[in-house]
């Protein structure tokens, strides 16, 4: 499996950007090979990212040629271009339902 971590700044409000992530995230939901996004509000004023687990390396190459990606800085008005960090996963540390929404930590 591929991690993909992508950080951005961006003009919009943070009520603008979850509004835009909710609507956004059944396109989402439908890729093939994306085992999970998490999204994310990041430290500094108006930076937001988006951490993505991907099956595979092909799966996310797919993503990443694909309309949704490529509308992705115009959709957040992101400034500048996108810090896009890519890594292969060893393994993790707990299953898929340490995850949930509400889980808590053993």
């Amino acid at each position: 499996m591929f991690i993909q971590f992508v950080q951005f700044e961006t003009t919009l409000t943070e009520a603008e950007v979850m509004a835009i992530a909710e609507e956004r995230a059944p396109q989402f939901r439908a890729i093939e090979g994306l085992v999970q996004k998490f999204y994310l509000k990041l430290g500094k004023p108006n930076h937001y990212g988006g951490f993505y687990i991907w099956a595979s390396r092909e799966a996310m190459a797919a993503f990443r040629q694909s309309e949704l990606a490529r509308t992705i800085p115009s959709a957040y008005r992101v400034v500048g271009a996108p810090d896009v960090d890519i890594h292969e996963l060893l393994f993790p540390l707990r299953d898929d339902a340490a995850l949930a929404p509400g889980a808590t930590a053993a």
